[in-house]
């Protein structure tokens, strides 16, 4: 009975798990090679970056229009100035876009951190006096 009341040992358990994962990975495959938890978490970043991205530009045009509308309406210099704003709220979308994809403006000191680390010089905290 003493036989019976030990535990397997851990050479069985590993190889039941090896064989438990075959037969996962060949249901996967089954599926038609059906993603797993990380693979859609990276593609919903994708997806929220690619609304970030479109979002700024869309921002940036709306906003340009609508101050160049309002000066417009209120110094009646229809339509020069809306053109003009037009085009400096597609340069704003523009650089906010730049700014998102280069990692620019995340944080206090975020691109002195990492220019400091790629020339092997201080941090901003191993600084004297900051």
């Amino acid at each position: 009975m003493a036989q019976q009341d030990r535990p397997p040992s851990l050479d069985q358990l590993d190889a039941r798990l090896r064989a438990a994962q075959k037969r996962r990975d060949g249901n996967r495959a089954g599926r038609g090679g059906r993603r797993d938890a990380a693979d859609r978490t990276d593609r919903g970043r994708g997806i929220g970056l690619a609304l970030r991205i479109g979002t700024e530009l869309v921002a940036g045009l709306a906003v340009g229009v609508a101050i160049g509308l309002g000066l417009d309406w209120w110094l009646g210099t229809k339509p020069w100035l809306m053109i003009v704003f037009f085009f400096l709220g597609a340069a704003a979308g523009i650089v906010n876009v730049y700014r998102t994809m280069s990692g620019l403006g995340h944080a206090v000191g975020y691109a002195d951190r990492d220019r400091a680390k790629d020339d092997g010089g201080p941090g901003p905290d191993e600084r004297e006096g900051g």
